[in-house]
């Protein structure tokens, strides 16, 4: 595969598809340096679907050299499309790969591309690694608190089907329960509301003592999906400033 040709039809697609109008907006919605071109998310899925359909047999040096090619220059859709590839063929990535799958996260600075390379990506690449502790334990501890939004979002997709690892990702919420950082505090409720889809007596007996140091933004998340005698119980401990009573 041409890399540097296929890259190029790409940005001609997704300039294609922009309007400056919608760049201007997404670039003041989310606060960005990179230049936008205005494409709609879901035109940029459709430009993967058709890049897939035409790549049946794409190999993993292939795919990492692609994306990176997107990835460098600062373009949003660019970067974007490069997520959406790795989400799409992410059964060819190796435990390897996790190296350069970090430094894009400490790269992203926004939500927008961070949240999906850590649920869709990282989340199922750490799933087979043998050394996934090792790696996340590191990121919850990083300065960045994007890298820890993404130790906690990592643990998305298991937690929302019933399966994952529950306890691991407690000991990172509970490390990081005062932290101010507003994507923290959502992303720490985002993860317990989902958890509580299936378990929801696992997300209560986690919260009820801890809810006099969780934030307003964690508690409202996770009581979303809490039976409503147990989200009654939860805000008003909230309110009060105290843990549930026993």
């Amino acid at each position: 595969m041409d890399v540097d040709a296929v890259a190029a039809d790409l940005d001609a697609a997704l300039r294609d598809a922009g309007t400056a109008a919608r760049a201007w907006k997404e670039k003041l919605y989310l606060k960005s340096d990179l230049e936008f071109y205005g494409a709609t998310l879901p035109a940029m899925r459709q430009l993967v679907k058709r890049f897939a359909a035409d790549q049946p047999d794409l190999e993993r040096g292939d795919l990492l050299a692609l994306v990176r090619a997107l990835w460098d220059e600062p373009v949003h859709e660019r970067r974007v499309v490069a997520v959406l590839l790795l989400e799409r063929f992410e059964v060819l990535l190796e435990p390897v790969d996790l190296d350069r799958i970090g430094q894009l996260l400490r790269e992203s600075k926004t939500w927008a591309l961070v949240d999906n390379l850590a649920t869709s990506v990282a989340g199922p690449l750490l799933d087979r690694t043998p050394s996934a502790d090792e790696v996340l334990d590191a990121w919850a501890a990083d300065d960045d608190f994007w890298i820890r939004r993404s130790a906690l979002l990592a643990h998305l997709g298991p937690l929302r089907a019933g399966q994952g690892d529950f306890q691991r990702f407690c000991r990172y919420a509970d490390e990081m329960l005062e932290e101010k950082e507003f994507f923290i505090r959502k992303a720490i409720g985002w993860v317990l509301r989902d958890t509580a889809r299936k378990r929801p007596h696992l997300v209560y007996e986690w919260i009820a003592p801890r809810t006099h140091r969780a934030s307003g933004v964690t508690v409202r998340e996770v009581v979303k999906r809490l039976p409503e005698d147990r989200a009654a119980e939860v805000l008003g401990a909230y309110r009060a400033g105290r843990p549930v009573s026993s």
